[in-house]
């Protein structure tokens, strides 16, 4: 069984606080260069030096020590909420958790962005409260999914545990409905297909444990030798496990047709001959329509260890994402890293 890094089945917005706070410490253990790499690129300037700086005859007023060792003053309030309840007044009293800081952020913490009215007439007192302040306060309100992102920017596809940690968030946060599952039809998920390619193409589907969380996405692509070799628009997902009593499937989107029952048998008799097992440990497939060849690039060294979710409407630069075989060959045109 599965052992999840953040806690299920609550609904309490200190359960969502916990387990995003959880998020970014896993991610300071595992690495405080990527941690402060993340703070850098999305709360503050490039100019934030917030690691411990080495300095060598630095020249103070009157003298010129040897060395020292100093680092930044920085703080972060976070307020979480479940969706858009957050009030002014209540933010305005948070300010109070401030101190002299040199560098002073609160962030605003939901499923949902808070209302443009709402979120102008608190910046409105915000700014009137910085220009009483040696070091203003900057205001960040944004949402678990694009926090979330922000972490897997930093994140190298090779950091298969940090990888995993998120996944896991991820998919706490879908289950207690704190992303919203609408934003599926942008994402494309990549993963490693390598010597199940052929079956996968030839089948039209895509396994992978059904332990490991997942970002609701509504496009599927398959890597292999340094490229995403085909994409596909998943039209079901099914998990299937062998039991006394024969397969027990369980439709989590789409249909459960015969066919497609079928194709599960065939890709558990597949993955006997790779050493795969397909059969006792439950497993979830990605049905797509069909898949379709193209050519998206990696133009970085080694393939990525797990899987790669892309934004297609900032790889296209825009809101409308086209028919999947039409999409398979403007991506032909792209690259990433």
């Amino acid at each position: 069984m599965k052992v999840h890094y953040f806690q299920r089945y609550h609904e309490k917005e200190n359960v969502a606080t916990a387990n995003t706070m959880l998020l970014l410490s896993r991610l300071y253990s595992y690495s405080s260069d990527k941690f402060f790499r993340f703070l850098k690129s999305e709360y503050f300037s490039e100019a934030f030096e917030p690691e411990l700086v080495f300095t060598l005859q630095e020249k103070s007023i009157d003298s010129i020590p040897d060395a020292t060792i100093t680092q930044e003053g920085f703080k972060i309030v976070v307020e979480t909420k479940l969706t858009d309840w957050f009030y002014s007044k209540q933010l305005m009293n948070h300010l109070k958790s401030f101190g002299d800081e040199k560098h002073k952020i609160m962030i605003t913490l939901s499923s949902e962005l808070m209302n443009d009215d709402k979120k102008k007439y608190f910046e409105e007192q915000l700014k009137n409260y910085n220009e009483t302040q040696k070091y203003p306060v900057i205001h960040i309100n944004t949402t678990f999914e694009c926090l979330a992102n922000a972490i897997q920017e930093v994140v190298d596809d090779r950091d298969f545990e940090m990888q995993e940690v998120i996944d896991d968030y991820l998919n706490y946060c879908y289950n207690d409905g704190l992303i919203a599952i609408s934003d599926a039809w942008k994402y494309l998920r990549v993963q490693l297909a390598g010597i199940t390619f052929d079956f996968n193409i030839k089948n039209g589907l895509y396994y992978d444990n059904a332990e490991r969380g997942f970002r609701a996405h509504d496009y599927l692509g398959l890597y292999k030798n340094k490229s995403v070799r085909a994409i596909g628009k998943v039209c079901a997902i099914i998990t299937a496990v062998e039991t006394e009593d024969g397969i027990k499937y369980t439709t989590e989107s789409g249909e459960l047709t015969e066919e497609r029952k079928q194709k599960i048998i065939e890709a558990m008799i597949d993955g006997d001959t790779y050493g795969y097992n397909l059969r006792t440990i439950e497993h979830r497939y990605f049905f797509v329509e069909k898949f379709y060849e193209t050519d998206f690039k990696k133009i970085t060294p080694k393939a990525p260890m797990g899987t790669r979710v892309f934004d297609l409407t900032q790889i296209l630069g825009t809101e409308e994402i086209p028919k999947v075989d039409e999409l398979s060959e403007i991506l032909k045109d792209k690259s990433w890293s």
